[in-house]
């Protein structure tokens, strides 16, 4: 499994989430809401230090992470975060 973050994604998540070089952005399972691979669950984020790390993607200096616990969710998928013109957020994709 991997996280992919297009340049876009990133300058989203420093400006709104005012992340800097060696900060953290965790990528979790919530429940609720909607997702096209886990019915009844959703994907949340959250910028915080991790605890036992499964998945890391390094970029621009900013640690964008899965838990471990979390991993289930994503059923084999990799999680591509695109920035979404729309919606003005994040925008999440799962491909093989």
């Amino acid at each position: 499994m991997q996280i992919q973050i297009t340049d876009r994604a990133a300058k989203w998540f420093q400006t709104e989430m005012q992340v800097q070089e060696g900060d953290y952005i965790r990528f979790y399972v919530r429940y609720g809401g909607s997702s096209p691979i886990q019915a009844g669950f959703s994907l949340g984020v959250n910028r915080e230090e991790p605890f036992d790390i499964g998945v890391l993607h390094k970029q621009n200096g900013i640690n964008y992470y899965i838990e471990e616990k979390d991993i289930w969710y994503f059923d084999e998928y990799n999680l591509h975060v695109d920035y979404d013109d729309q919606s003005d957020g994040p925008l999440y994709d799962y491909k093989k």
